[in-house]
């Protein structure tokens, strides 16, 4: 999708639930900014969520949307930020929920080394991982 000097990048951004489990995702180049993509995963959360997000999604846009849609963005703030917003650490302790599932979709190596070329067939490897990482964690639960 993306060029850089190593060659064709993509980031993959992820919102999971609250138990590690897929719910929407989206591709983006990899020179691009990741709050590029938070506005399409942030649609239609439930009101009264918490949004659990890293330092690359610290921007007044994201804050705006999420106060508008009645979510509490838990992001830690850019060392640069102006402004102060509310941060709890005990919360984003949670946020490996989003790392762990990370850690699943590597252990395709179709996605850990991006053999597909078209960004359309990589979200599709995507989506059918994540539907066996559904599948697996109702087995387990069973």
């Amino acid at each position: 999708m993306g060029r850089s000097r190593g060659g064709l990048t993509t980031k993959i951004h992820a919102l999971v639930d609250a138990e590690g489990r897929p719910i929407r995702m989206a591709l983006t180049p990899g020179q691009a900014h990741d709050g590029t993509a938070a506005e399409e995963l942030l649609a239609d959360l439930k009101p009264g969520a918490i949004l659990l997000a890293d330092k690359a999604y610290d921007s007044n846009a994201i804050h705006d949307q999420a106060r508008e849609q009645d979510v509490w963005a838990n992001i830690p703030p850019k060392s640069n930020r102006k402004g102060s917003f509310v941060f709890s650490a005990f919360l984003y302790r949670y946020r490996n929920l989003v790392e762990r599932f990370f850690n699943k979709l590597k252990q395709f190596r179709g996605i850990a080394t991006r053999y597909d070329k078209n960004p359309e067939n990589f979200l599709a490897a995507i989506r059918l991982i994540s539907a066996r990482i559904w599948i697996r964690s109702y087995e387990s639960a069973a």
